[in-house]
């Protein structure tokens, strides 16, 4: 929201008051509390008629500030993010001049008694800064709302990331953006998962913590600053610091909530019916049975809505003229050790037999008359389930569980974005502008805890599309409604990644786009790009996603990288587990991983996969790809092409068939693979093939692994020293192979016991 005219002039409905100075303060063993008056005060007549802002400083993490600003302390309605507080040590200093307050390495200083400025500090460096009329108490006069705002000093060279899965660029800077979820597809501003959090190239974050609307203005209002605002009359935010950007992203996870680890098989491919296809038992077998036929690993069969009766979403009960066995065709699909998804979504349709149930029991968003808060957008009739009524969470569990006990293994938790503000009244009194973006939340919670109470922690795992803060904890999300186009298919990876530096682990979109028809050349491209994704789904809404109703090529295509996937999995769940513990996205952004290299952070069409591996996927059907290789000796792995990238990094322009992309592994990369791997979950353990890139003379590098479980089961170490390599393994089983590669060329060798050395 903009409320200036300009750099100089304030927008005349606008009335705008600023903290002049700290006149007072107040601390406690861990707070500290400034009293900073919108006028200087010279004598006692200058306290009288004059408001003030209240400013306390606090920390729940080492490393983390929290600042909340407060013009008139008013009571406020739920929901609130769920926050974790570690409570570190914080050192508060105090004299005539100066008071400061410090947790870890982070500082935030304001001048006592003086022209007023709130600094924050990596040790002794500003990273940023609230300067004099940053802060602002806000009153429209037009409305008579009133608003809070702050601003944060932006560097020459600062660049500004995430604020969720946006399909904007993936660099903020000159955007407006507003943290509001809404159902907008994947090819415009609006957004199903906004976050109020941003990353700074400059090794910092910040995390708005309202879940109500947060206008953004990042280097737009004024070039300057970043700016955010909501309305009412405070606003609390954390300045995070790195000082790497993983390092910011740990602490915000550890903040919000730690990233959940999915189960091994989630990894696998994931096959849809799709969405208003014509599908029923026979339609299902013949897709999960020429899969089978034509050696095509498949891990999860997805059924999309019309499992169900139309008209009945969600009514929880199969569809008895297309599906009269669903426990028999369950068993079917488990039998060949595919596991089964269904999707559902958290509104009622009045003619689904439950909306009656849940309408006399008090279980839906009602309006402020007691009537159901009811349109006819999606489901003639709908009505919300009120997530903040408990007996509604735990009737919805109830109806969902009836399915776990049929054989079903995981749901695809679609929608929860359009929840209704205007005249909507909830079961404990919350705030509807707070709980329209928070209501995903309390969906995707009630469904995790089931599947976890279900079947475990280790097993339960969601396909979402909505998301804020916090829902982390509830893997994975897809991208939502992308185009069958190359077009939208980039849109999508610039949206996955400006999802994932938001706090989020793990990501996945529709391969071949969601609406319109596939090309074979799109469907082929994007297989590949969706098969080297965290999570890989072929989905659509009018058209089926087999690879065989395209052409041949489709199918081996499909069938390469899919194996390709499923070989990589003791790389990848190494990686994904490597997520859960740290907060860094499987995958990422180029820029994490080659902070140092300024060419990177502008990089968002392509992505590092864990951090060994680049994927740039081709976005036309000529097979043409430009790329940025950061410095450094690169391979190839579909290819064995090597580059020496040794005097800073380059672009490079090449042009590949279509079983082809440029997915490379960095120099002194170990990279463990099961070429005879058919699914997505196994005995990591068992005899892998280790794969050296490029190990460097006088190096030693070492790779964790883990288990099926994400346990850490034994660990490889590799050493180079002029043509000897010596490898050196723990907890493996079996015979491994080693390849080495280097400089194009592959040479295979055979471990012997825990420890071999072989000549290059």
């Amino acid at each position: 929201m903009k409320f200036t005219d300009g750099y100089w002039l304030t927008r005349p409905q606008y009335e705008i008051q600023s903290p002049k100075e700290v006149f007072d303060f107040r601390k406690t063993a861990d707070s500290l509390t400034l009293y900073a008056p919108f006028n200087k005060i010279n004598d006692r007549n200058d306290e009288l008629n004059l408001g003030m802002t209240t400013i306390k400083l606090t920390s729940p993490v080492e490393g983390v500030i929290g600042i909340k600003l407060t013009h008139f302390d008013q009571k406020q309605s739920g929901p609130s993010f769920e926050l974790e507080n570690e409570h570190p040590e914080v050192m508060i200093n105090t004299d005539d001049k100066e008071l400061s307050f410090k947790s870890g390495s982070l500082t935030a200083k304001v001048p006592f008694k003086s022209d007023f400025e709130l600094d924050f500090l990596h040790d002794d460096k500003v990273i940023t800064k609230s300067m004099e009329k940053a802060e602002g108490v806000i009153h429209d006069k037009d409305t008579n709302k009133h608003y809070m705002r702050e601003q944060l000093s932006m560097g020459v060279d600062e660049l500004i990331y995430g604020l969720g899965e946006r399909f904007t660029a993936l660099v903020k800077n000159g955007q407006s953006v507003d943290i509001w979820n809404r159902d907008g597809g994947t090819g415009s501003e609006q957004a199903y998962k906004n976050v109020p959090f941003y990353l700074s190239s400059e090794g910092y974050g910040v995390f708005v913590d309202q879940p109500e609307k947060v206008s953004f203005e990042i280097a737009s209002e004024n070039v300057d600053r970043t700016q955010f605002s909501v309305e009412g009359e405070s606003l609390q935010y954390y300045v995070i610091d790195g000082p790497t950007p993983k390092d910011v992203l740990n602490k915000y996870t550890r903040l919000t909530g730690q990233i959940s680890l999915p189960p091994a098989w989630s990894f696998g491919l994931w096959l849809s019916t799709s969405f208003t296809t014509d599908y029923r038992e026979e339609t299902v077998m013949k897709f999960i049975d020429g899969m089978r036929d034509r050696k095509i690993p498949l891990d999860v069969f997805h059924f999309d809505c019309f499992w169900q009766k139309g008209f009945e979403w969600c009514n929880f009960l199969w569809d008895p003229e297309q599906f009269p066995d669903p426990e028999g065709l369950i068993k079917k699909i488990h039998d060949r050790g595919i596991k089964v998804c269904v999707w559902i979504n958290p509104y009622i349709a009045q003619k689904s037999p439950l909306f009656e149930e849940g309408r006399k029991n008090g279980y839906f968003v009602k309006r402020g008359d007691g009537n159901v808060w009811q349109w006819d957008l999606w489901q003639a009739g709908n009505g919300f389930v009120d997530f903040t009524n408990p007996d509604a969470v735990k009737w919805y569990q109830s109806k969902l569980k009836a399915l776990l006990d049929m054989g079903v293994d995981c749901f695809k938790t679609d929608f929860g974005e359009r929840i209704p503000v205007e005249d909507a009244v909830f079961f404990d009194g919350s705030d509807p502008k707070r709980e329209h973006n928070y209501y995903t939340y309390q969906y995707n919670e009630a469904v995790y805890d089931l599947l976890k109470e279900e079947k475990g922690a280790d097993q339960a795992v969601v396909f979402a599309r909505s998301a804020t803060v916090g829902s982390q904890k509830f893997p994975v999300h897809w991208g939502g409604d992308n185009l069958s186009r190359y077009k939208s298919m980039a849109d999508s990876l610039r949206g996955g990644l400006s999802f994932l530096v938001s706090g989020f682990g793990f990501w996945s979109h529709d391969i071949s786009g969601f609406e319109e028809h596939a090309t074979p050349d799109l469907y082929k491209r994007w297989t590949q790009f969706g098969l080297l994704s965290s999570h890989s789904r072929y989905h659509g809404s009018v058209q089926y996603k087999v690879p065989w109703l395209f052409d041949e090529e489709a199918v081996e295509n499909t069938r390469k990288f899919v194996d390709l996937k499923l070989s990589l999995m003791p790389y990848l769940f190494n990686e994904a587990v490597n997520t859960h513990e740290t907060g860094t996205p499987l995958m990422r952004p180029a820029f994490l991983e080659y902070t140092n290299d300024r060419n990177t952070y502008f990089l968002e069409h392509e992505y590092m996969l864990g951090s060994k591996l680049l994927v740039a996927p081709i976005f036309n059907a000529e097979g043409d790809v430009k790329y940025y290789l950061p410095a450094g000796k690169w391979t190839n792995i579909l290819t064995e092409q090597s580059y020496d990238i040794s005097k800073g990094g380059e672009w490079l322009a090449e042009k590949y068939d279509n079983l082809n992309l440029p997915l490379l592994a960095r120099e002194n990369s170990i990279i463990l693979r099961n070429p005879n791997a058919e699914h997505a979950e196994y005995d990591y353990t068992d005899a892998p093939d280790i794969n050296c890139y490029e190990i460097a003379n006088g190096t030693k590098v070492s790779t964790r692994v883990v288990d099926e479980h994400g346990d850490h089961a034994g660990s490889v170490t590799v050493s180079r020293q002029g043509d000897q390599l010596t490898v050196a393994t723990k907890g493996l089983k079996g015979q491994s192979k080693v390849f080495i590669h280097e400089n194009g060329d592959v040479k295979e060798f055979a471990m012997s016991g825990d420890e071999s050395t072989f000549t290059i």
